[in-house]
Order: structure tokens, then C-alpha cells, then sequence
């Protein structure tokens, strides 16, 4: 069974930084993972993907030069997905969630299996 807690988010001034953790227990070394976001009053987005190995990343284009994905993979039953926000906006406003999906990297919600709770990142101006 795969478990993914969040943690990290909080309230930061515009231009400020955060950096969000997700620890996944269970078995997910061959899990793609990925950072979603959902806004008040809008949609999930996706924000940012990488590969099993972490070798390869992926960004939305709303966040890429100023979000880095990154997981640390040492440990077999438990690894650790963080999200670096640099320069952040009142539009990165949201609630952020850690996934995590056997196999390839993918940029569709619906394609993942296993969700954490989410943790609130709130920006102002």
C-alpha cells in the first residue's frame, strides 16, 4: 500500500519561497510521482512530473525557471518528493498535491493512483 503525506506549505509574501515535501512509504520505486495544484474556484492543474529515477523532469510552463521537482530514491520503501517554489505569485495559490503512478511519467491527473492529502500554499501581495 503507497502513502503520501505532504508538508511545507504555508503563507509567504510574493517573491518569497517555500519548498514542499512529500514523504511516499511503500514500495514506489518504480512509481512516476508529480505536484498538482488546485485554486479556489478552478480546476487541478498539473504543475511539475518526474520519472521513477529522477532522472527526468517536467514542468508546466506557469511555473518552470521558478518550481524544481526533485526525489530522493536511496531508500526502497520510503521516498521523498520535494518541490522548490522561487519567486512565487499570488496566482501559485492553492492547494498542492503529491501523486504518484506506476510506470511512466504522465501530466493527467486521472492517470494517477495515489493521492496525498495536500497542503496549502497561500501567496499574497
Amino acid at each position: 500500500q503507497v502513502e503520501l503525506v505532504e508538508s511545507g506549505g504555508g503563507l509567504v509574501q510574493a517573491g518569497g519561497s517555500l519548498n514542499l515535501s512529500c514523504v511516499a512509504t511503500g514500495r514506489t520505486s518504480t512509481y512516476a510521482m508529480a505536484w498538482f495544484r488546485r485554486a479556489p474556484g478552478k480546476e487541478r492543474e498539473y504543475v511539475a512530473a518526474i520519472s521513477y529515477s529522477g532522472r527526468s523532469a517536467y514542468y508546466n510552463d506557469a511555473v518552470k525557471g521558478r518550481f524544481t521537482i526533485s526525489r530522493d530514491v536511496r531508500d526502497i520503501e520510503k521516498n521523498t518528493l520535494s518541490l522548490q517554489m522561487n519567486n512565487l505569485t499570488p496566482e501559485d495559490t492553492a492547494v498542492y498535491y503529491c501523486a504518484a503512478m506506476w510506470g511512466g511519467v504522465g501530466i493527467d491527473a486521472d492517470e494517477y493512483e495515489y493521492w496525498g492529502q495536500g497542503t496549502q500554499v497561500t501567496v499574497s501581495s
